[in-house]
């Protein structure tokens, strides 16, 4: 493996959602409930045990994690839930992935379609933007266990499965295959690291450099795609100077 910078909206959207905790905690419950309506067991359902690590790396209680799983396994709610993808371009011809759940197709692509447009960027077709980004398995660490020095975690997780790491602001970050990656979370946590994030996502393949005013529009954009309900997640191919990323995280 060999630690290089890598796409800093990674971070950026971490932070602005971790800002946000109740409307955090009403999407980790949704994902958790579509994810355990097909099987409750995170021990044999990757997916669901990735939606339980990501609730606890953002400090929701067992309780609501619990309570999750039982309504789903209750088929008391998330039955017509359904996982859509949406695509599109913003400022700067950015590319835009979404993943969302809903019981209503067209209404979430009209509320979608229109914060795209009032900030003026454009939802397209299916297949337009996608390819342009992967699925990867992002483990995340923030301290080493005492007596372990980051050498020798670097070789630990590499030996279970991670292909790539970026060190940035005294947090190590793993990039893994998705199904690799509960291999590597296990083999790190039985040697005493502390996860703070693992988690499935889309992560962008290359980045487009944006500034000045199209950067700040942007950000908007894709703050406000953060803020509605039905959407799950939000990548977009950004490159954007960090003096931009302060203005708007303080505005």
């Amino acid at each position: 493996m060999a630690g290089h910078s890598k796409w800093a909206n990674i971070k950026y959207r971490k932070e602005k959602q971790d800002k946000k905790r109740s409307n955090l905690f009403s999407k980790l419950t949704r994902e958790i409930i579509v994810c355990a309506r097909q099987d409750p067991n995170p021990d044999t359902n990757p997916a669901l045990a990735a939606a339980i690590e990501r609730a606890k790396a953002a400090n929701m209680p067992k309780e609501n994690i619990e309570r999750a799983i039982q309504r789903a396994a209750g088929g008391l709610e998330g039955t017509n839930l359904q996982e859509v993808i949406y695509e599109g371009y913003g400022p700067g011809g950015v590319a835009i992935l979404l993943r969302a759940y809903t019981d209503n197709r067209n209404r979430t692509a009209a509320a979608v379609r229109h914060i795209f447009e009032k900030h003026g960027g454009n939802l397209s077709g299916e297949g337009s933007v996608a390819w342009q980004f992967e699925r990867r398995g992002i483990l995340q660490i923030k301290a080493l266990p005492k007596g372990m020095d980051k050498e020798t975690l670097i070789l630990l997780a590499a030996e279970a499965g991670a292909e790539d790491f970026v060190e940035e602001d005294n947090t190590l970050t793993f990039y893994t295959q998705p199904k690799d990656l509960a291999d590597v979370r296990d083999a790190l946590r039985e040697k005493g690291v502390e996860i703070e994030r693992a988690v499935i996502g889309f992560l962008p393949k290359t980045t487009v450099r944006v500034e000045g005013p199209e950067a700040e529009k942007l950000l908007r954009l894709l703050d406000e795609l953060d803020e509605a309900e039905e959407i799950q997640e939000v990548v977009a191919n950004f490159d954007i100077p960090d003096e931009i990323l302060a203005k708007v995280e303080g505005a």
